[in-house]
């Protein structure tokens, strides 16, 4: 029985720790051990093996950790779909049937913004056939410069610090920090991300944060033919709107 018991235990312990690391892009030793109250080297012996199974990698700094893609494994075989997406789908369908532009709703996932939910279906403005799935960077897709701009500086820094070990040419821009400073610096200043115009010039996107207290839950964007529309435009017809919904979908969750 006793051994039974501290099987159990072992186990208990593997899935406070995931929970743990699952509610920060990247997290600490010190943090960890606040959260779970498990004890250090208990803490460092579940890392390693999380490392050893493909779950978990070391971080930018010593004694950093963040979980990897392996890690959703474990869910492949459910299906639920976040709150949030339930919440927000109903709401940016209508605002698609209306203006007729695509909208995308996206979250964080360790290092990128991942596109959850898209109005790309109800759209026949659209260059794309989908985009679930699809990451975009942190730091130059609108959808991530609305997350990176918005969330705590702590929650930024450390997002930063996994970025930037990217080789990825969209992320290079996490490199030069005076720059993408003054890029977040803007986007908080006027409310809204703008998608770097290099990397798709045929098109652009415009986003908001969908904040829960001081957290960004999520993010909404809309993108639309620069052929037909200039940012500026797009910010005089729809921002309001976007923000509406942002809002509307902040009331619910």
């Amino acid at each position: 029985m006793a051994e039974r018991d501290a099987s159990i235990r072992s186990v208990e312990r593997a899935i406070i720790l995931l929970r743990a690391l699952n509610q920060v892009p990247v997290s600490t030793l010190d943090a960890l051990h606040q959260l779970t109250s498990l004890p250090k080297p208990t803490l460092v012996r579940l890392l390693r093996t999380f490392e050893d199974l493909g779950l978990v990698a070391r971080g930018g700094r010593p004694g950093e950790y963040r979980l990897l893609d392996g890690v959703n494994a474990l869910n492949s075989g459910y299906h639920h779909v976040p709150r949030i997406v339930q919440i927000a789908a109903p709401l940016t369908r209508a605002l698609t049937e209306e203006i007729k532009w695509p909208i995308a709703v996206g979250m964080l996932d360790i290092d990128a913004v991942v596109v959850r939910y898209s109005t790309i279906p109800y759209s026949p403005l659209s260059l794309l056939h989908t985009s679930i799935n699809m990451r975009l960077s942190l730091v130059a897709h609108a959808l991530g410069r609305a997350y990176l701009a918005f969330c705590s500086a702590e929650e930024q820094e450390m997002l930063l610090g996994v970025v930037r070990q990217s080789s990825h040419p969209e992320d290079r821009l996490a490199n030069d920090r005076d720059a993408l400073m003054a890029v977040l610096n803007e986007t908080r200043e006027r409310r809204y991300a703008l998608r770097d115009p290099r990397l798709h010039p045929v098109s652009g996107t415009i986003a908001v944060p969908v904040m829960s207290g001081q957290f960004v839950a999520a993010v909404v964007g809309l993108t639309w033919f620069s052929s037909v529309l200039s940012a500026d435009e797009v910010v005089d017809r729809y921002l309001a709107r976007l923000q509406d919904v942002a809002k509307r979908i902040t009331d619910q969750i």
